[in-house]
């Protein structure tokens, strides 16, 4: 079973790589507290979207296991699981809970 360190660890990875695009003062904070999606957050829906696609991708590449983190269920949710780094984080690991 996947452990949540490494799924952190994973997400954390994407952030890096976005912020390796993004100029010193739009630095996103690598902590689990980083706002991704809603009021005060700093990402656009672009680069929001992006992020997501590689954490889909390196989820698929280290874990062999594919998932979906826009679907219906993802987004039917009272709490969005994009609104912070440790929402998304939890939610991956649930998906790959379910799946073991």
């Amino acid at each position: 079973m996947v452990e949540r360190p490494q799924i952190l660890a994973l997400v954390l990875t994407a952030v890096q790589a976005l912020n390796e695009e993004r100029p010193a003062d739009e630095q996103l904070a690598l902590s689990e507290g980083t706002l991704l999606f809603g009021d005060g957050a700093e990402l656009d829906s672009l680069s929001l979207v992006s992020v997501i696609v590689d954490i889909e991708t390196a989820v698929t590449d280290q874990f062999n296991e594919p998932i979906s983190l826009t679907d219906d269920r993802a987004m039917s949710r009272a709490v969005s699981p994009f609104t912070h780094v440790a929402a998304l984080v939890d939610y991956i690991h649930e998906l790959l809970s379910e799946k073991a």
